[in-house]
């Protein structure tokens, strides 16, 4: 049954050697106590300095593991927020830049049909498109657009391609694209609009900037969040759901542009400055931190905060490199541009969280300086039941994606699906006797690291797999670690039928359905499904050896595997919804995990929902007039 309860050595002078005033003329001989000194003074300086950086590091991560305590939900008390919901004041879920140039996007300009099948994107990329008006509007359209309008009563919402905690869509996105006819006769840097389905031309440069860096044919997606979206509803904890709905966004660009034929990958070499660059940002004002929880006017709070920028490049291109000293040069030089229309304001009156502000200061990641490979070979993912997909093809799939509100408590799911599903959650696709580490198979190709993410598993309804708790081990360098960490009591052994290249492992078998529900802030859904999840990093030693900027990086990977979890759920016929709420330490007592080598990150339910019949379904496009 389940249980439930661098250190730098010391200067060295060389004195043997002795000058001989014969040989060497006068006015170059120093005096060797003079050159001690000087090199003395020298190393002192650099001893200084990177004391002061590591205290500086020591400072950041202390603030990021400082928010993650104090944002724990527990039994006993929930993390920080509003007490209600200030509907007068929720704000607007559509940014726009007034008075810049509006660029309509097509409306599926290519037939459903010419859409790839989802499943034989696991497999192979088809051959590039090129970039044009088209592929553009197609890319955005599978990505990031309205994907429907929902209405009852006096209420309507709008649903979106990218998932989002409590649909409220923290996180915006930019295009930087060489000239495209019928768009742009310059390079330039646009944000999407998603209600309107178009293109805000903000700025405009010489092409040559994407001749000197980058590919023919490839372009660039910034994605950006407004915390204030988050924070109206959930509070201290939004900084960790914007995370996960950047990653998300990541997963839902990167599997777009494979239904093109494109690749994306993520610049992480980049720093904070040189992603405010790139986008625009720099025109909002500083934001000045109060020392604690303020309500009011605070239109400065509506800030973006640039997360990351995609390179999209077509498939093929097998060698390429980012010089990123020369590219942050060259970013600095937008720095000047004229840049178009003024942010519109979401709310009237606002709360501000401090602790976000200050941990999102903590995470900016500074700008590496050195020449890395772009583009990784393609790694096909791991196949043992092609038939539990419905052959629908990318499009339609990405498209009719919902979030599940509810779960059945019957939909039972067969193991070999069960497997199917988890063997495109791997980041290394079909590994071949390889270890599971690197993150080459789609869509976790398009992120910069190994994978730092693990799932632990409560199994409900899978039929041929006894009821029970399992561990999916995404990083196999980590399975012994995994396994001193956890419970001593865990048998750790291989389902029946679990094909040879999915590390997923028996820990205890049991009927969990009480157990998930409880951990999942007492939440049915968690209970109703096939099986439910929590997403476990590696975390504080993956913060410790990389730096304070990984904490929201791990969030994005738990949005990114999440999102594969939503597609995979459509795809075979059910649904699935992201759980942002559960309760940390709990968790971890489940497991056995005591300090914070390994955290909970994101909670997940897969199986069949429950449609809502009083809420009717409209197109996206073109919407109601008016939405709440």
């Amino acid at each position: 049954m389940l249980l439930l309860h661098h250190k730098i050595p010391l200067p060295f002078h060389r004195q043997s050697l002795l000058f001989n005033p014969k040989i060497i003329p006068r006015k170059l001989i120093i005096p060797i106590h003079s050159m001690s000194t000087s090199s003395s003074q020298t190393t002192h300086q650099q001893l200084d300095q990177q004391q002061e950086d590591e205290e500086k590091q020591a400072l950041l991560l202390a603030q990021v593991l400082k928010y993650h305590k104090e944002t724990k939900h527990s039994f006993t008390n929930y993390a920080r927020g509003p007490r209600g919901l200030d509907w007068a004041n929720q704000p607007n879920p559509f940014r726009r830049y007034v008075s810049s140039p509006l660029i309509p996007l097509l409306h599926s300009p290519f037939p459903d049909e010419s859409s790839p099948l989802y499943s034989s994107l696991f497999k192979t990329l088809p051959f590039p498109k090129p970039i044009s008006h088209s592929t553009i509007s197609q890319f955005f359209y599978d990505s990031l657009a309205l994907s429907a309008w929902k209405s009852t009563g006096f209420s309507t919402w709008s649903l979106r391609v990218n998932p989002s905690s409590g649909n409220l869509h923290p996180t915006e996105a930019y295009i930087i694209c060489p000239p495209v006819e019928s768009v742009s006769d310059k390079g330039f840097v646009a944000h999407y609009a998603p209600k309107e389905h178009s293109l805000e031309i903000r700025a405009q440069f010489q092409s040559g900037f994407f001749t000197r860096f980058f590919p023919e044919n490839s372009f660039l997606i910034g994605l950006s969040s407004i915390f204030w979206r988050e924070a109206w509803k959930y509070g201290e904890r939004a900084f960790r759901y914007c995370n996960h709905d950047v990653g998300h966004a990541i997963a839902a660009v990167s599997m777009a542009a494979a239904g093109l034929g494109w690749d994306a990958k993520v610049l992480d070499g980049l720093g904070y400055e040189e992603l405010e660059k790139l986008m625009g940002l720099e025109i909002f004002p500083k934001f000045n931190i109060p020392s604690r929880p303020v309500k009011g006017t605070m239109p400065e709070i509506e800030i973006e905060h640039p997360d990351c920028v995609l390179l999209v490049i077509p498939s093929g291109v097998n060698e390429f490199e980012v010089d990123y000293k020369e590219l942050s040069n060259g970013i600095s030089e937008l720095s000047g541009l004229d840049w178009n229309g003024k942010p519109n304001v979401l709310s009237k009156e606002h709360i501000c969280w401090d602790i976000i502000y200050r941990t999102a200061e903590a995470a900016k990641k500074p700008l590496t300086m050195f020449n890395g490979s772009v583009v990784d070979p393609f790694q096909r993912s791991g196949t043992i039941s092609e038939s539990s997909y419905k052959d629908l093809s990318l499009r339609e799939l990405v498209r009719k994606r919902r979030s599940a509100v509810d779960m059945d408590g019957f939909t039972e799911m067969a193991n070999d699906t069960f497997y199917q599903i988890l063997l495109h959650c791997m980041p290394s696709g079909s590994c071949d006797g390889e270890k599971h580490a690197r993150q080459l198979a789609l869509p976790f190709r398009s992120l910069a690291w190994d994978s730092e993410v693990h799932a632990a598993l409560f199994v409900h309804r899978v039929v041929g797999l006894p009821s029970g708790l399992y561990f999916l081990v995404r990083n196999e360098n980590h399975l012994d670690d995994l396994k001193k960490a956890t419970r001593a009591e865990f048998k750790w052994v291989k389902p029946d039928g679990c094909p040879d290249d999915l590390p997923l492992y028996e820990l205890a078998r049991g009927d969990c359905r009480e157990l998930s529900k409880r951990l999942s802030c007492h939440q049915d859904i968690a209970s109703d499904g096939c099986f439910s999840l929590g997403m476990i990093a590696h975390f504080d030693p993956t913060l410790r050896n990389k730096g304070s900027w990984m904490y929201p990086r791990l969030f994005w990977e738990t949005g990114v595997l999440g999102q594969v979890l939503y597609l995979e759920a459509h795809a075979v016929g059910i649904s699935a919804t992201g759980i942002g709420c559960f309760f940390d330490d709990p968790v971890h007592e489940i497991l056995g995990l005591k300090g914070s080598e390994f955290q909970s990150l994101y909670h997940f339910t897969v199986g069949g929902p429950v449609v809502d019949k009083r809420i009717m379904s409209l197109p996206a496009y073109p919407g109601p007039s008016v939405d709440a």
